[in-house]
């Protein structure tokens, strides 16, 4: 098909900026893209609020599920009588099960639909928590860890691409961030509610905790509103239309688009397939945040798993003292994402990664060579995740901008499966590691890791301030 030539946007003062109309010329795509203009219109309302928190709630049961182990596993060692390699097996196995259903929630999110996608995975990893505090011996949970592994990685990505796709281009890091946030902060409440209950009620009280409210969001997830960019790439522009009713209805106020317009929309009725995520066009993005979220998650998510163990096992601090000190790392990583959401949208993404892993690839190496006392440890390793934390949210932001509607669930999902493989042989690596090459030599290879992350991170696009169809054209 033959383009015409780009045409001038309106006229909408100082900036105003040309445009190349994609693929897809016609009345439905006309259509589609008249909607998407009122969806960026719309400033960020009560409407945005109400499901960013619902959607947040899941988010934040997603996190606890995900780190429970870590509070439990202390109590677990002695009753249990647990090796190193089968604490770190019992941390992977998570992993292992997120790793399928961030592939399989994926793929179920394009056909079907975000929202019922969600509350899905949500049911899977709340049952399974009630599984786990049935479970009485290293086998019977480890399997329950996998198959609950299924629901917690099926919800992040699935998560991320819906509230992504209700964003405006304008404030779209701060609006995601401040979503995003809620997963740290479960992470960190898990911390808090691990060191005080489990001294009190024992270990089971953890999965008790995760399943139960989790049920319950299942509920609320199905009366939230389908995302209309999904909506519109079905085709479905009566329903799409709807819901961008509601968001109008919410605020009187209307925005002015601080994106470049896009004119038209390509039909994306076509089915979503994998392989495009490694064609000519989006290869070297898929590539990129690939490394990414490797890096970012090896080491975070090791240092989050592991460290209540170490400070009890080789710093020799007693139980509440452990995990205690294990929970501050997450307030940290609230702390400097907290400043992240509110800089982002001036810093830009790009910018932000390669000075995060760089500086949390510095404080490790001083960890591994120069730390001596449980104290310097504690302060380090708190910095250090705080700030490699932080790449771990922009990478959920950044990811689902650079696909398409038709296949951003996929792509985000499809990367956050080496998010799960990172963080499967991880904390292993880590259990072999401290026996053979002691702790220092862990650090060490996570400051090598960090170093890669900045790398990968200085080949990404810069996405603030671009509407999402602009980017994926």
């Amino acid at each position: 098909m033959s383009h015409p030539p780009p045409q001038p946007s309106p006229s909408r003062g100082e900036g105003a900026t040309r445009v190349s109309p994609l693929e897809g010329e016609g009345r439905e795509g006309g259509e589609g893209a008249a909607l998407i203009a009122r969806l960026e219109s719309v400033p960020f309302s009560r409407w945005h609020m109400k499901a960013r928190i619902v959607m947040g709630s899941a988010t934040f049961f997603d996190a606890f599920d995900a780190l429970s182990l870590a509070f439990v596993l202390p109590v677990l060692i002695g009753v249990w009588h647990l090796s190193k390699p089968e604490i770190g097996f019992l941390i992977s196995a998570s992993y292992v099960g997120q790793l399928a259903g961030a592939l399989i929630f994926g793929q179920l999110a394009e056909k079907y639909g975000r929202v019922p996608s969600a509350a899905a995975a949500v049911a899977i990893m709340s049952v399974m928590s009630l599984g786990c505090a049935l479970a009485g011996n290293f086998l019977a949970l480890f399997l329950c860890r996998v198959v609950q592994g299924i629901g917690v990685g099926g919800e992040m990505p699935v998560a991320a691409a819906y509230i992504s796709e209700l964003s405006r281009a304008r404030g779209r890091g701060r609006f995601f961030l401040l979503y995003e946030m809620i997963f740290p902060v479960g992470l960190m409440m898990t911390g808090q509610i691990g060191a005080l209950v489990v001294p009190l009620f024992g270990w089971k009280i953890m999965f008790l905790i995760g399943g139960i409210p989790g049920l319950m969001i299942c509920l609320l997830l199905l009366r939230l509103p389908e995302s209309p960019r999904w909506l519109i790439g079905r085709g479905r522009l009566a329903e799409a239309e709807r819901v961008i009713a509601e968001v109008e209805a919410s605020t009187p106020v209307r925005l002015p688009a601080e994106a470049r317009l896009v004119r038209s929309l390509p039909s994306e009725k076509q089915r979503s397939r994998w392989r495009e995520l490694l064609s000519p066009v989006y290869r070297r993005r898929t590539l990129v945040v690939w490394v990414l979220w490797a890096s970012a998650f090896l080491v975070a998510n090791s240092l989050n798993n592991w460290m209540p163990t170490l400070y009890r096992t080789v710093y020799g601090l007693g139980l509440q003292d452990a995990l205690r000190a294990a929970s501050l790392t997450n307030v940290a990583q609230v702390a400097v994402l907290l400043v992240c959401a509110f800089t982002i949208d001036r810093i830009g993404r790009r910018s932000w990664m390669v000075a995060a892993f760089v500086a949390g690839g510095a404080v490790l190496a001083v960890l591994g060579v120069a730390a001596q006392s449980v104290a310097a440890v504690m302060v380090l390793a708190t910095l250090s995740y705080g700030i490699i934390g932080s790449c771990n949210a922009v990478v959920y932001l950044y990811t689902p901008e650079i696909y398409p509607t038709r296949m951003r669930a996929i792509g985000t999902g499809l990367a956050t499966s080496w998010l799960r493989l990172a963080s499967a042989v991880g904390p292993s690596l880590v259990g072999f590691m401290v026996d053979e090459g002691g702790i220092g030599a862990v650090f060490v290879l996570f400051a090598g890791v960090s170093l890669i992350g900045a790398l990968a991170a200085s080949q990404m696009i810069e996405t603030r301030g671009r509407q999402l169809e602009e980017i994926a054209a």
